[in-house]
């Protein structure tokens, strides 16, 4: 469709194809601009994406067309480099500039209001976040969803490991694009190829080196994030982390508890609470938490049933939420500032606040062989009261533990019965519980450690065991020696405390369930294997890859612990 022509959508919706915008430096960005039926001026809905404008985040989102048809000209701009807007496309780098003067640009045109809010979910809540750390004028409220203001901590690393399948993954699809609109027929070959059996690639060694990364023209971002494995000035540069105390707007943050950026989400929904550029910003923060992955947002997932209540129809709440701040309605006045899925009791619940640090310890306990669900692992509220032998596994790269997902490292509740099987995980389960008890927020364990490599990582593991054996996976975290020791340095052979977060999550244990914490040091390919050796892992090859011997104590003197964030009267 030619510029300026307007394709009619019925109920007096257009859409406009291709408006041109120019920014300070002279880089054109376009973007196609629904307007709605009634005359205007109205307020503007903008989503900037780099995946196609005609796609407009319709994966999770209403049509723009429906948006239209509720009084709004929605306007979704291809990000710079992106489509066909001009420009260099390097992710994060550009999106904090171009989104300020975009807002700006559409308060001089006739069908505004001069009211914007902005939404979209992944890059595109990044995008939102960015935009709003300038403070541009006209930007009265965000929906950031499923998304981080922190690209290190909560997208890209966890406690130093690589979310290597996603990053990746993703990392591929963009250079798809980008090989393509740079007409670069080889590159654009070994990315299709490798795109065609994509759970494979993770197993490229080096996967720094993958063929499909290099050559001619590509750009390097995702050589930037490999090599870029410690937090600093590269990340700062990028994202929002620094600058997202200067967030003055309401922001309704979408998360899900299976969601690659649940951690994320809710540290920016947390951040934006306590630390908001305004008294008015920080009061109105919300959050949506739904037993959701990052693609769809539905009920089921896999085998999973989390029925009728999880079909939450977010749509029209964004609706109430931008009628609300662009059109004065007050119709989400009275809306809890924090709602969330109860995984294990299929229904909605309301919080004032996202909980804080845990107030419910289990203790670890052994007789010394709590590998594998056939081992004597126990979790206990009471504190080892004498010395108990400590529980040993041995951590092999070339045959590390799998993802919660599997080989494909899918998001979901998925069954983790047979991996509990190994001799490499540590399994410690609770007896049977007489009385339901809600858990709420980050879990946190405290493990006393030992590893005969100075290069290791530890994984931790919130399992519900159902009557019938079923052990569903709730969520994990990770810590790579590393990061989690960068200041004090890590030493081969001596007791360490591990002390890390878990996702967050919200979980009904029924009685008759059990609680169960695994222990491991690898959940591959969601996040890169250690290579035990020092070498850094997107360099590493099977040849650097030495096995360790991991020790985990609990006694008098080293308690390891897991504490859980548990509602108050649910235990």
């Amino acid at each position: 469709m030619s510029e300026g022509h307007l394709m009619d959508y019925g109920s007096g919706v257009r859409l406009e194809c291709g408006v041109r915008c120019r920014m300070s430096d002279g880089v054109e960005l376009v973007s196609d601009h629904y307007y709605p039926g009634d005359p205007g001026p109205h307020p503007t809905l903008l989503m900037r994406q780099p995946y196609g404008r005609d796609i407009a985040s319709t994966v999770v989102y209403a049509h723009p067309v429906w948006f239209a048809r509720h009084g709004y000209n929605v306007v979704i701009q291809d990000v710079r480099g992106r489509g066909d807007s001009h420009g260099e496309f390097y992710p994060f780098r550009h999106e904090a500039r171009d989104g300020k003067e975009t807002i700006a640009w559409l308060g001089t045109r006739p069908e505004s209001n001069g009211r914007v809010g902005m939404y979209g979910f992944s890059y595109q809540g990044a995008t939102q976040l960015l935009a709003a750390a300038e403070q541009p004028e006209g930007l009265l409220c965000i929906a950031p969803g499923m998304t981080a203001g922190d690209l290190y901590q909560g997208w890209f690393y966890n406690n130093g490991a690589l979310r290597l399948a996603s990053t990746l993954g993703w990392g591929l699809q963009m250079l798809k694009g980008d090989a393509r609109r740079l007409r670069l027929g080889e590159a654009s070959a070994r990315l299709d190829q490798a795109w065609a059996n994509l759970p494979a690639q993770t197993n490229v060694l080096p996967f720094r080196e993958h063929r499909a990364l290099h050559g001619e023209a590509l750009p390097k971002y995702v050589l930037d994030w490999f090599d870029h494995d410690q937090p600093g000035d590269y990340w700062t540069d990028l994202d929002v982390g620094h600058r997202i105390h200067r967030i003055n707007v309401p922001a309704l943050h979408i998360s899900g508890w299976y969601d690659i950026f649940v951690q994320g989400s809710v540290a920016g929904f947390l951040f934006l609470e306590r630390s908001a550029g305004s008294e008015f910003a920080r009061q109105h923060q919300y959050l949506i938490a739904g037993p959701w992955q990052h693609i769809p947002w539905g009920d089921r997932m896999g085998t999973a049933d989390f029925g009728p209540e999880a079909l939450l129809d977010t749509d029209s709440i964004l609706l109430r939420w931008f009628n609300h701040w662009l059109k004065d309605s007050g119709e989400f006045l009275g809306e809890p500032r924090v709602r969330h899925f109860v995984l294990g009791e299929g229904r909605w619940r309301e919080a004032e606040t996202f909980p804080g640090d845990p107030n419910y310890i289990l203790y670890l306990h052994s007789a010394g062989r709590a590998n594998s669900r056939k081992g004597d692992g126990v979790l206990s509220p009471a504190k080892p009261g004498e010395a108990e032998p400590s529980d040993i596994f041995v951590y092999d790269p070339e045959v590390p533990v799998l993802a919660p997902g599997g080989p494909a490292a899918l998001g979901g509740q998925f069954d983790q019965a047979t991996l509990e099987l190994g001799n490499n995980v540590l399994v410690y389960t609770t007896e049977i519980l007489s009385e339901p008890l809600r858990v709420f927020g980050a879990p946190l364990v405290s493990l006393f450690c030992a590893s005969s490599s100075a290069h290791t990582d530890f994984t931790a593991k919130l399992v519900r065991v159902r009557p019938n054996g079923m052990a569903e996976f709730l969520s994990m975290g990770i810590a790579r020696s590393s990061r989690l020791f960068h200041d004090q340095g890590y030493t081969a052979n001596k007791i360490h405390l591990w002390k890390f977060f878990l996702e967050p999550t919200s979980c009904r244990f029924a009685s008759g369930d059990r609680i169960r914490l695994e222990i491991a040091s690898s959940a591959f390919p969601l996040y890169d294997r250690n290579p035990g050796s020092g070498v850094p892992s997107c360099r590493a090859t099977s040849w650097d890859w030495r096995r360790s011997t991991q020790t985990v104590y609990h006694h008098p003197a080293c308690s390891s612990a897991l504490g859980l964030p548990v509602c108050e009267g649910a235990r």
